[in-house]
């Protein structure tokens, strides 16, 4: 803990830098084996789906890759919501929050589009991410002290992981043409967007266990707090 030049240890507010915090071999195989059972879990969910659901139904909105996409995206914006991420990274959980609010909304641009009016997930991404964003540039100079502390932590490599995954590679990966190209007469739009809809739910996937792992860090950070 940083020291006053008296010598008395200065007391941590939640703008003050937060000590790492270890994870050890005991928990960390434990969340490993957890994340791995998630994960798997998660694929054999998709053999099923390509299994036993009708082609007309595979990997489409009412498929079980799509639902989960939208469940793992709920849960992960719920959890930023809990009061230690709340509490010791308000700015930089907000702005996750907000990531994550817009995408289960366009998850749900079939629905929105069809029976409210066509547009309405956009009209709804722009009112999440507005307010939210403001609200991280007005206090742009905590956001940047909550990066610095933040950006150290294994959860921001999952988040960063989930981030390229989700909103780089699966776009890249579920190209018509790239597909087209190596299936050449033998392309079927069904291969297309298994790839992108898996590669996504990967990607969704990572960023769940990141935001998980954030939880567990911010709490960790409020019971090493010295108590007032």
């Amino acid at each position: 803990m940083p020291v006053l030049p008296n010598g008395i240890p200065m007391p941590r507010t939640p703008m003050s830098p937060q000590p790492t915090a270890p994870i050890g071999l005991g928990a960390a195989f434990l969340r490993a084996i957890l994340y791995i059972l998630l994960i798997a879990a998660l694929l054999q969910g998709i053999y099923f789906e390509a299994l036993y659901l009708p082609a007309r139904r595979s990997f489409a909105e009412l498929g079980f890759t799509e639902l989960c996409q939208s469940a793992i995206l709920a849960i992960s914006a719920v959890l930023l919501c809990t009061p230690p991420a709340r509490r010791e990274l308000p700015t930089v959980s907000l702005l996750m929050f907000a990531l994550l609010v817009a995408s289960l909304i366009r998850e749900q641009d079939y629905y929105l589009d069809k029976y409210v009016f066509d547009g309405a997930w956009q009209l709804l991404v722009t009112l999440v991410l507005l307010p939210c964003l403001s609200f991280v540039l007005w206090q742009r100079q905590r956001f940047t002290t909550e990066f610095k502390t933040y950006s150290n932590s294994f959860s921001f490599g999952l988040f960063a992981a989930g981030f390229l995954v989700t909103y780089v590679f699966s776009r890249l990966y579920g190209r018509s043409e790239m597909w087209m190209a190596i299936l050449e007469d033998h392309y079927q739009r069904t291969f297309k967007e298994a790839a992108e809809e898996i590669t996504e739910l990967l990607g969704y996937s990572l960023i769940l266990i990141a935001v998980i792992e954030l939880v567990l860090l911010t709490r960790h950070w409020q019971q090493a707090r010295p108590k007032a």
